[in-house]
């Protein structure tokens, strides 16, 4: 039984590899697992290498800036968050199952099977979800798996509040006979 070509791993084991990365983080990095802080550094490294007084001037990008070397500077969160999609392509090529949903059947039956408006619908969905994971300061990478595990607070609330707005956003998209489908 190879571990590498299974289809679905044990949510147990995920959950430890989890955590046995997040101890490896916080040793070699002394850094929290997080995925959001990127898109505003890369925002940020973007527009220094056009404009970079502009960037030195702004509190919340100049810190992505290093206005001394003259470039950008990448960190290995940067590289964590392009590796994802390339552990995810690789991971399914691994385990060979052919998966070619688009839409699924509980979102076609309530908004009809248009590929265009299901993609539009997540890419909002994500914009949404990431203005929100910056305002909170931290996704649910960064709060719910390492804050979670540092005991934090306030990533507890993060995490109550997300799963409870989760469930209210799923009623208010399905409803109630959304939990029958199959």
């Amino acid at each position: 039984m190879n571990l590498l070509r299974w289809a679905r791993w044990n949510p147990y084991l995920v959950g430890i590899g989890i955590g046995v990365l997040s101890w490896i983080a916080f040793a070699g990095m002394h850094k929290a697992l997080g995925v959001s802080t990127t898109p505003a550094k890369f925002a940020g490294m973007a527009t220094g290498v056009a404009a970079p007084q502009h960037v030195e001037a702004n509190s919340y990008y100049g810190k992505y800036f290093d206005s001394d070397a003259g470039k950008v500077m990448f960190d290995w969160q940067f590289f964590l968050v392009l590796s994802l999609p390339i552990g995810a392509l690789v991971a399914a090529k691994l385990s060979r199952e052919k998966f070619t949903e688009t839409v699924p059947a509980l979102w076609a039956s309530r908004f009809g099977g248009s590929k265009a408006k299901r993609y539009a619908a997540a890419f909002v969905g994500g914009a949404v979800m990431l203005f929100g994971a910056r305002m909170a300061g931290g996704c649910t990478s960064g709060h719910g798996i390492s804050g979670g595990l540092q005991l934090a607070v306030s990533s507890w609330v993060f995490f109550i509040a997300m799963f409870a707005s989760g469930l209210v956003t799923a009623f208010a998209l399905f409803g109630k006979d959304g939990r029958q489908h199959v």
